[in-house]
């Protein structure tokens, strides 16, 4: 009866001696406090969304040309096409006050002239994509158009400080690459996986497809190209994502790592409480708008479209598509511990709970003696299930009751927070404890990661930290930084396009450093006792077999995945620019050989490009295989080839590799191109031979860059061990391998490579061996041609020999 009397906010009855007004200030004070935080969000939205949609003009230009109306009014000067005085005509009469108010809306129609010449005139110079294709060869200059072009975009972008969406109203829409093109790309693509009476065959569909279905399907995307902020994004979000049916552990969830090389605290709850700080403070910049948005050279925008979902997102099951669902606010997360879950508060007092009193809350659930109610354990393995037979069970036992409280509760928390009970061990001479590392990170036990979550934060018992996300809100590993060829020198390539959460984790690991004092603890004192976490509640007996069914399952698919990290010591970044050549194509290179030497064959080639200079763009593919890589790797295969043909054919396929991926980031790609037509085929209900086997070809080497794994907000000097080791993802083909890696350093790079047990033709293990062979080949290689070709010695200003 007390409970229940204590969980009642607010009581009025009347008695015979009057009024009886019951109500706990507590509770009030509480729901108080988040009505008023919400409407300061709004009141920050409205504000920014005017401040973003004048951008490049500055909002309080108004107020200085308001004056300069004002005084040429009353000066006797009349305004630009006498417009103070026909609208003071229109005004109830022509007093003081009405013409004050006469000049204001002269100056405002004036500033928002201005507002928008500006803002399209941006738009049209970020059109301009020339200056991507600018070599920046020794001896080279660049044009004195794109000279020029750089100035005006340099003024206009960053003369006014912007905020994280200023851009998004500038950024031009991805252009729609003719059918012809496409066709020619593709076909040059995949002349080295066919042979010529293959090849014939391929160009007759290509041929046939260009003159007939393909103008029609092409018609039908232009028009939607014109009505649409980016023709690819919602259409790939939705048939590549949403309405995939397989599960989300290994298939589509990617992670990433701790700061390997250091151990900040042992302490679990120290670390735990320390990062969920940081996260916190990351989701109020995004809010707030304070964040910065990534700027190529300072100048040139990339879209910020994807951070708007990093917090407080799920993905929602269907039984044909999911959905993804953001809610705009969330005063919670949701820890997992042992098997129970639990609802952590985070806010005080309209504040952010600080490290040390998220600590005490941490503790607290460490502490706890609770044990897992009957299904509860596996509960998350729903999460890793087909994903139309979790939409069946969530339709039946979550859709009502506790079970709907509690689910409600998990995918509106900001994030999940898993503390594991076992430790992330890391030693460079047992090269097995990272890679178990990675498969705690990747897909833990199939039943302690909610993989439907934005993203889950995953402690180990010793302080290690590391994050399993959730694919469709954000790309996972966007890209190598292909910025060697801009305009503008010094610009360093690593860390140019990071995607979202790679952002976040390096801001993590800027500040993370200094948060514990030395004893491991996190720093400071509560300055109040913090609420209790709470235990969600859940009656699980009906929906028994079905948990029982998705942990099989997940089990099964956990079971069958196998991953290497493999942490290259002998070079790294410093090496490959002596060779003056892309790190990421000299990378790509190499993984060529490797598969070649691995499979005994070239196959369909995937690596990530991101499409982030247009609006709401993501990625686009680059096929590293084609006719130059493989004539190289022909010829390393060759003994009677000469040391200097092979590195002239490295040359010449690092620039072919270099070109593909500028034409993918400058939307003139051909994967996401050939996806559109063939999803209006299928709206069309037209059949194309063509699109079929196109779409239909397995990627059985997907690779992918992760950012660089050392953030420029701390001093590398002090702190030359905060190197991450990047992340991975699962293998995309059953008989493929799944690479993605990350230059650490000038002698540091890492790979993560996946594959399924299950296929006989894959072995991780193997695959690393060769990928370690063929940097070594091409480092022998370079060093054979150094030595042959020694470059004459450069001379400093003083005449000294440098």
């Amino acid at each position: 009866m007390a409970e229940a009397h204590s969980a009642v906010a607010f009581s009025f009855a009347i008695t015979h001696e009057g009024f009886d007004i019951n109500y706990d200030h507590e509770v009030l004070n509480l729901v108080f406090n988040s009505g008023v935080r919400s409407w300061k969000k709004r009141v920050a939205r409205a504000r920014n969304g005017i401040r973003n949609g004048v951008y490049p003009a500055h909002i309080q230009s108004l107020w200085l040309i308001t004056a300069i109306a004002l005084g040429l009014h009353f000066a006797g000067y009349n305004a630009p096409f006498n417009l103070t005085n026909r609208i003071l005509v229109h005004l109830p009469s022509n007093t003081m006050n009405w013409q004050i108010c006469a000049c204001f809306l002269t100056a405002l129609a004036i500033w928002l002239s201005i507002c928008f010449t500006m803002r399209y005139t941006l738009k049209l110079l970020l059109i301009y994509k020339g200056w991507m294709y600018e070599s920046r060869a020794p001896g080279s200059r660049v044009s004195l158009p794109t000279i020029l072009w750089v100035a005006v975009v340099r003024v206009l972008s960053t003369w006014n400080k912007p905020s994280l969406y200023s851009f998004q109203g500038s950024l031009p829409r991805l252009p729609l690459p003719s059918v012809h093109d496409t066709m020619a790309r593709y076909l040059r693509s995949v002349r080295p996986l066919l042979d010529d009476a293959n090849y014939e065959r391929m160009q007759g569909l290509a041929k046939e497809f260009e003159q007939t279905i393909g103008r029609k399907l092409q018609l039908y995307l232009v028009l939607k190209s014109w009505t649409s902020t980016n023709y690819v994004s919602d259409w790939w979000e939705e048939y590549v994502y949403l309405r995939g049916r397989s599960p989300l552990c290994v298939n589509s969830n990617f992670y990433g790592t701790d700061a390997i090389f250091m151990n900040l605290t042992s302490i679990q709850s120290a670390r735990a409480a320390n990062v969920i700080s940081l996260l916190l403070n990351f989701r109020r910049l995004i809010e707030h708008q304070e964040l910065q948005p990534i700027m190529v050279q300072g100048m040139i925008p990339l879209c910020s479209w994807q951070y708007e979902r990093t917090f407080n997102t799920a993905r929602v099951p269907g039984l044909e598509t999911d959905r993804i669902v953001h809610y705009r606010d969330s005063n919670h997360i949701v820890v997992l511990h042992k098997g129970c879950y639990y609802k952590m508060t985070i806010y005080h007092k309209g504040r952010i709970l600080r490290p040390c009193e998220l600590q005490v809350q941490i503790e607290s659930i460490l502490e706890s003696k609770a044990t897992p109610l009957d299904g509860e354990e596996c509960l998350a393995a729903l999460t890793a299930w087909n994903r139309s037979k979790w939409a069946e069970a969530r339709n039946t036992f979550f859709a009502r009751g506790i079970n709907h409280v509690s689910l409600h509760a998990i995918e509106s928390a900001a994030f999940v927070l898993s503390l594991d009970d076992e430790p992330f061990e890391f030693d460079l001479e047992r090269p097995e404890l990272l890679d178990s590392f990675g498969k705690k990170l990747l897909h833990g036990n199939g039943y302690n990661r909610w993989f439907d979550k934005c993203f889950t934060v995953c402690v180990g018992t010793n302080g290690r930290v590391g994050f399993n996300a959730e694919h469709t809100w954000s790309d996972a590993a966007i890209a190598s930084h292909m910025w060697e060829n801009l305009v503008v020198d010094d610009l360093e390539s690593d860390g140019a396009d990071a995607p979202v959460m790679g952002h976040v984790w390096e801001y993590i690991f800027g500040d993370d450093i200094d948060g514990y004092d030395e004893t491991g603890n996190t720093k400071g004192t509560p300055e109040f006792t913090p609420p209790t976490p709470t235990r969600l509640n859940w009656d699980l007996k009906p929906c028994l077999p079905q948990i029982e069914e998705a942990t099989i399952c997940a089990t099964k698919l956990v079971n069958e995945v196998d991953l290497r990290i493999l942490v290259h010591r002998e070079y790294g970044k410093g090496f490959m620019k002596k060779c003056r050549l892309s790190p990421d194509a000299y990378i790509q290179m190499a993984l060529q050989l490797a598969y070649y030497r691995d499979a005994g064959r070239f196959s369909l080639t995937y690596e990530a490009s991101m499409t982030r200079l247009f609006r709401e763009g993501r990625t686009e593919t680059v096929r590293p295989c084609t006719i130059e890589s493989a004539a190289w790797v022909k010829a390393m295969m060759d003994p009677s080839t000469t040391n200097d043909d092979r590195v002239q054919l490295l040359k010449d396929a690092c620039d072919r590799h270099q070109l593909g991926y500028q034409d993918a980031m400058c939307g003139r790609g051909i994967d996401r191109h050939l996806f559109c037509l063939y999803v209006v085929s299928k709206y069309l209900e037209v059949d194309s031979p063509f699109l079929n086997e196109v779409l239909s070809e397995p990627w059985r080497l997907s690779t992918s860059q992760t950012p660089h794994g050392q953030t420029p907000k701390m001093d590398l000097k002090k702190h030359p061990n905060c190197i991450s080791a990047g992340g991975g993802f699962g293998p995309v083909a059953d008989d493929g391998y799944g690479v993605s890696y990350i230059i650490a350093g000038e002698n540091l790079m890492f790979f993560h490579i996946s594959a399924k047990t299950t296929c006989p033709q894959t072995d991780v293990h193997r695959f690393a061996n060769n990928i370690c062979q063929a940097l070594a080949d091409i480092r022998s290689m370079f060093e054979q041609h150094m030595k042959d070709h020694p470059q004459p010695a450069k001379k400093l200003t003083n005449g000294v020999s440098k």
